[in-house]
């Protein structure tokens, strides 16, 4: 298979995977915990734990490397194998009624949508081009957010329609996870590197060594945290009567699901282009910013315009970091360590994806969520002024030594 061809069959194969992926978005950011919030009744605790699944599958990302790497399978094998362990656990909460099942299999559910990440941003070094690979992958990106608002509005219309037909939701989940792996199947790739099946935890001395990585992890992982403590809130705070609005389900998919998702898809090509061309932290302070003024505009007013505003915001801002953080390691690493240094930075993402919502639906317990917000904004402010000395430094000049150790192999 020619270069051309491998380009060609990933992304149309790939595209079919992000749709399925966007059905399974939503079920992490919305309708899981829409389902603890108005059905199970759980409490902080336990809704804090489903929240953090999809940060579950970042932590474990490693391990997927690691294992990928001793097999010595393709990565596109391992990761389809992954995906059908998600469809299992969606299966397993749609037959069995009970929170003893429906909160572990939340977890581990979301966590297999999100555990393969390093292995396709992997297959992406591989087969995209380096001068078209943000486009292709904010292409791709567009039909995950076409299947996030697919899912929003005909998820959301049918729980209002009958309360008890969440069931019927979670079938619906498990059948995107069993698509997703049969695609995912077909995509041409090779194992990796044997290093990177060194020890699940290897690929930490990058951190280390790399002064630019280390910096720009630490900046992403206080401003994760932020942005991450008040995305399930979103939920919490529109449909938890405490607050006083108590929106619907219709009401909450549309703030939480269906707005932000149609901001992402207008947008996202934009960023897919200057994620190309500009100034990688140029670009990362901007998305920055974005988020906390959506944080900022959502939760500290209750007015049907600022819902939406903050909604539309968030939505943009996501545009940009889907882009951002899921190719971001391909200006950084050298030549055949991208999975690793993914891998790092996924797993840094699970630690504040996992402590984040439990430290959110703790807080709220003290603060109101406007306090949350006024909070989380200020954090993602005083990360993003962390980024200045780097601009300078950048220039492009990460980006041509990589391209010339590329040359070189």
């Amino acid at each position: 298979m020619t270069a051309a061809e491998r380009t060609r069959v990933t992304f149309r194969l790939d595209c079919g995977r992000m749709f399925c992926s966007g059905i399974l978005e939503s079920a992490a950011t919305t309708f899981l915990l829409l389902i603890a919030v108005k059905h199970l009744a759980l409490g902080p605790l336990a809704k804090g734990l489903v929240a953090s699944g999809s940060s579950v599958g970042l932590l474990l990302s490693p391990l997927a490397v690691s294992w990928a790497a001793k097999r010595k399978l393709p990565t596109t094998i391992l990761a389809s194998r992954v995906l059908l362990g998600g469809a299992t656990c969606c299966g397993l909460m749609a037959a069995i009624d009970s929170v003893w099942v429906y909160i572990p299999a939340a977890i581990f559910g979301m966590a297999a949508n999100w555990a393969i990440v390093p292995l396709m941003t992997h297959v992406y070094q591989e087969n995209y081009p380096g001068d078209r690979r943000g486009r292709l992958y904010a292409m791709s990106i567009m039909l995950r957010i076409i299947g996030a608002m697919s899912c929003g509005w005909a998820a959301g219309r049918l729980l209002d329609w009958k309360t008890t037909a969440y069931p019927v939701v979670l079938v619906g989940f498990a059948t995107a996870f069993a698509v997703a792996a049969m695609l995912v199947r077909r995509i041409p790739s090779h194992p990796l590197p044997d290093a990177a099946g060194a020890h699940p935890l290897h690929a930490l001395h990058f951190v280390r060594e790399d002064r630019v990585f280390r910096q720009t992890l630490l900046v992403w992982m206080l401003m994760g945290f932020a942005n991450l403590m008040m995305i399930p809130m979103r939920v919490e705070y529109l449909g938890n009567p405490r607050y006083g609005l108590a929106r619907s389900a219709i009401q909450i998919a549309l703030l939480t699901t269906v707005i932000p998702n149609l901001a992402r898809l207008v947008m996202n090509p934009v960023w897919g282009w200057l994620f190309d061309r500009v100034n990688f932290f140029v670009l990362r302070m901007t998305l920055n910013l974005g988020f906390a003024i959506g944080i900022f505009a959502f939760f500290t007013s209750d007015s049907q315009i600022g819902l939406v505003l903050g909604a539309i915001t968030f939505g943009v801002s996501s545009a940009g970091g889907d882009v951002a953080w899921g190719l971001w390691v391909t200006k950084f690493a050298p030549p055949g360590h991208v999975a690793d240094y993914m891998s790092v930075h996924t797993f840094f993402t699970g630690i504040r994806g996992v402590l984040a919502p439990l430290t959110a639906f703790q807080m709220v317990q003290r603060f109101s969520p406007p306090t949350l917000g006024w909070f989380s904004a200020g954090l993602i402010v005083a990360a993003t002024f962390l980024l200045l000395p780097e601009i300078s430094r950048w220039k492009g000049t990460r980006e041509q030594e990589v391209a010339t150790e590329e040359v070189v192999d």
